[in-house]
């Protein structure tokens, strides 16, 4: 392969719903292409995209895939990226290193959620999209419904460049109105016969290539002025227009392919080759610090590393952008994140797993490095006169959560390796060893996405794992105010061991006043504050601790081992032994010897006050509640509002997104632990939804009963 100049280097993402078709839109395009001289099939599980054992295993991809194809003197990168929402991190990915975006409908069904979903982030990248309707050789296959489901969203943004002359199981023909031809395929695709189009399709071609027209001429001010002029333009001045549009995003443009059968594949590549816009065009990105970045083959070299996958016999191999300058074999970098110095022994273009060695990649483009020894997915590389880190990539919050465990117990070590390589590969997979829960949490994007890596573990490595509930890392506080004292003593021949701690505990808001006076029964204690320490908690929340010791009752050297003390059964709180938050503790008073008292006799004089006042406050559990966003067709509205409503939520809001309702609701997290596999099962797969964690609140006092029941049980056990 040639090297390519940045102006000659097209970026491109490959979208659409699980069963759009983008393998075998890929496939068609490799083959157009001449990169492979047959065209796999993912039934057969031979396609250049999807060829990890786990892909195979399931029928549908799981990463995202980069290819490239040669075409009209341009060089086209494509990342092809899973369509499920469980594999959402492929696509986020994808969208933040190319710069135009192939949205794939599937003719069958027009805008599904997961269109919706990748669509937001379209949106939300501010990056140009073409649409494809494919599968229009399908029986039930409805063109026009799908446009009108597009220009519901987007007006009339969305310019009709091709239309279906005979869609269902005749399909073989469209008409082009940017060409104003008919194109019309043999039964086995490929090239077409390019004809005149029909006396009965003129008129509508007519009228969509007028409105293609009139879109085009929108986006330049010296094409409307020729157009106001002549009532026409050009085939190039149409192409130059189309891509004015894309990049303001102010034209959606729609193609039809029936990627199966290689119709229309070879049209739209060319569109592509000769329309959409160059790197160099596109918007710049942005270091760290805010400043842009040009894609400057001159300029100072400095790349970007955005994907890892692991593969067999060869180790990691590292996917990267050439944000500035050019890369060559051999060159020496410097890793900005980790203060390393890499080699880059070979760049490779890339088709699947295919590699391609090439000898230098310019600014803009994208290739493929083996064998690096300290480089992670997100890491900047620069040569001399580039100081620059990038960290523009954002990924989905997760909203699946198991406990995971290896069956076999000596297996443990190595699995955490696994999984600590396999977050390398998919960032969207969390892993937490919680120290709380006493659990390793896997998080991801759903049930299949877990199911996808507990199958890697036990087929890919032989390692046996199983998943478990995981526990909820609740949290403990009081309601009211409390007094308590504790004396510490302990004589058994030498130095012996006292300390007594008087102090009180009330719960903590922002901004609450200066202790005082405080009564209790019938005695009162006036407080003066020596020292206040304000410690923000590690779990969320605070703990102040309120130095009013007068009269020296307690030397100052012993507040340390009071708070230490405290801060352990903070640590372990008395109900459920969760995290305790949100408390004020005052130490007013108490008593020493001048020979027995020490470090340690205070530490457990002040645990034991603290818990005796903390289970006489009104203590009460917190437990995680989390703003959920649910996007669910309009027919299934009500059924999934009632199951919302059996999980304790809270309704907050609900808004209408194009046939679409979008409900918000605050759920606890205790009630999320099976939400998506039940979301899925009411609407058959058709609605999506997004969480993230809120706030702690008061758990409802027979949840509150259940809990201390269990946690009580669960000791006797221990």
């Amino acid at each position: 392969m040639k090297v390519y100049q940045t102006n000659e280097i097209k970026n491109i993402a490959i979208l659409g719903s699980s069963g759009s078709g983008k393998t075998t839109l890929a496939e068609a395009m490799l083959y157009e292409g001449g990169v492979i001289k047959r065209r796999g099939t993912v039934e057969a599980g031979n396609t250049v995209s999807d060829y990890f054992p786990v892909e195979k295993e399931y029928g549908y991809s799981v990463f995202s895939t980069v290819f490239s194809v040669e075409w009209q003197d341009r060089k086209l990168n494509f990342i092809d990226c899973p369509g499920a929402d469980d594999f959402i991190g492929g696509a986020v990915s994808a969208l933040n290193v190319t710069d135009t975006a192939l949205m794939l409908l599937n003719a069958q069904y027009g805008i599904e959620v997961g269109t919706i979903n990748q669509l937001r982030y379209t949106e939300q990248f501010n990056k140009p999209v073409i649409f494809i309707i494919n599968h229009l050789d399908n029986a039930a296959a409805d063109y026009e419904g799908a446009v009108a489901q597009l220009r519901d969203r987007f007006g009339s943004k969305v310019v009709q460049i091709q239309y279906p002359v005979n869609q269902g199981f005749s399909f073989n023909a469209v008409v082009d109105v940017l060409k104003m031809k008919m194109y019309r395929w043999k039964p086995e695709g490929g090239v077409p016969e390019v004809l005149e189009i029909p006396a009965g399709e003129a008129d509508k071609a007519t009228e969509l290539h007028t409105a293609l027209v009139e879109a085009a001429a929108e986006h330049d001010d010296r094409l409307m002025e020729k157009f106001f002029d002549e009532g026409s333009l050009s085939e190039d001045e149409l192409r130059a227009g189309i891509s004015a549009g894309l990049i303001t995003r102010g034209m959606f443009p729609v193609f039809c392919v029936c990627a199966g059968k290689d119709m229309c594949v070879r049209r739209t590549l060319e569109f592509l080759g000769n329309v959409v816009p160059t790197v160099d065009r596109m918007q710049h990105v942005k270091t760290t610090e805010g400043k842009e970045i040009a894609p400057d083959s001159n300029g100072p070299t400095s790349i970007f590393f955005f994907k890892t996958t692991i593969e067999p016999h060869i180790g990691q191999v590292s996917y990267f952008k050439v944000i500035s300058g050019k890369v060559k074999e051999s060159d020496d970098l410097l890793n900005a994140n980790r203060g390393s110095k890499e080699r880059i022994a070979q760049i490779f273009s890339v088709a699947g797993q295919v590699r391609n060695p090439v000898t230098e990649i310019m600014a803009g483009d994208i290739g493929a490095t083996v064998k690096l020894k300290d480089v992670r997915r997100g890491n900047t590389l620069n040569g001399k006169g580039a100081d620059y880190t990038f960290d523009f990539i954002r990924y989905p919050n997760p909203k699946f959560r198991r406990a995971i465990r290896a069956i076999n117990e000596a297996d443990s070590e190595k699995m955490s390796e696994l999984l600590n390589r396999m977050r390398e590969e998919d960032p969207t997979w969390i892993v937490e060893q919680s120290k709380e829960l006493k659990q390793t949490i896997v998080s991801g994007q759903g049930e299949f996405h877990l199911r996808t890596l507990k199958w890697r573990m036990e087929n890919n490595e032989k390692i046996a794992i199983e998943f478990l509930e995981p526990k909820i890392p609740y949290r403990e506080t009081i309601t009211k105010s409390a007094r308590a004292d504790y004396r510490h003593k302990k004589q058994s021949g030498g130095a012996g061991q006292f300390g007594e701690v008087h102090l009180i505990v009330e719960p903590y808001y922002e901004g609450m006043p200066a202790p005082e006076l405080y009564r209790f029964g019938n005695q009162e204690y006036k407080m003066s504050v020596r020292d206040t320490q304000i410690i923000d908690l590690d779990w969320g929340g605070k703990l102040i601790f309120v130095n009013c010791i007068v009269g020296g009752s307690i030397d100052a050297r012993f507040l340390p081992a009071i708070l230490k003390g405290v801060m352990a059964r903070m640590e372990q709180g008395p109900l459920t032994g969760s995290y305790a938050r949100d408390v004020r503790i005052i130490v007013y008073d108490g008593k020493m010897h001048p020979v027995d008292s020490n470090e340690i006799s205070f530490m457990l004089a002040g645990r034991n006050a603290f818990s005796t006042a903390f289970k006489a406050a009104g203590p009460k559990i917190l437990e995680p509640i989390y703003d959920v966003e649910v996007s669910v067709p309009a027919d299934y509205l009500g059924d999934v509002m009632s199951d919302l409503q059996g999980r304790r939520s809270i309704i907050m809001g609900m808004n209408s997104e194009k046939g679409y309702e979008v409900l918000m609701a605050k759920v606890p997290l205790k009630e999320m632990s099976s939400y998506s596999t039940s979301l899925s099962s009411i609407t058959g797969g058709r609605a999506s939804f997004i969480m993230k964690f809120a706030s702690y609140e008061l758990v409802p006092a027979d949840v509150q009963e259940k809990l201390l029941k269990a946690y009580a049980e669960s000791q006797e056990d221990d």
